[in-house]
């Protein structure tokens, strides 16, 4: 599914801008479902140093995607994006389970910042598609995600590379975007 998809199915009203925040560890496949979204080539992708963003404008509706690097001296500045976001995208590399206990104390952290409270938050659990790959379910227990009350929530399993399970995560945000006025 492209992007020019995923806008049709959100339009809710004229000119609503949409700003989904797209986070996870470096490595985890941000750029690379980012990339897919907006139907570019991912033959070549490098690590992301600061942010990448993609905004396209359709029928009267604005979709503003900002996928932030996430190693470790870029994570800090995370808070400078939260302002204004109405749904937060985290990304899991399922296949590295070394850093499971990493993504998930990130996660947690993201969960109690102020601005980002109430936000919508969908889990791609990357790279399915890889035999190391831990479950949907499985991730789901070990990050505890069943304590998260204070906003809907969904994890995904997908493969950013075949694109696999992204349909289906899209799907589920355009059926949740906040409705305010801007």
């Amino acid at each position: 599914m492209g992007l020019l998809s995923v806008l049709r199915k959100l339009k809710h009203s004229p000119d609503q801008e949409v700003r989904i925040l797209l986070l996870g560890l470096d490595n985890a496949g941000k750029t690379t479902l980012l990339k897919q979204l907006a139907a570019e080539d991912i033959s070549h992708i490098t690590p992301t140093q600061g942010f990448n963003i993609k905004s396209v404008q359709s029928q009267g509706f604005k979709l503003n995607v900002w996928d932030i690097g996430g190693q470790r001296k870029i994570r800090p500045y995370w808070r400078n994006y939260f302002e204004n976001t109405d749904l937060l995208i985290y990304v899991i590399d399922s296949a590295d389970r070394k850093r499971l206990e990493e993504t998930g104390q990130e996660l947690a952290e993201l969960l109690e910042e102020e601005k980002l409270s109430m936000v919508p938050l969908l889990i791609f659990a990357n790279k399915q598609d890889l035999m190391t790959a831990a479950s949907a379910s499985e991730l789901a227990e070990g990050l505890s995600l069943h304590t998260i009350r204070d906003r809907i929530w969904q994890i995904q399993p997908c493969s950013a590379v075949s694109t696999e399970g992204v349909q289906d995560g899209m799907a589920w945000l355009c059926k949740n975007i906040p409705t305010r006025t801007r």
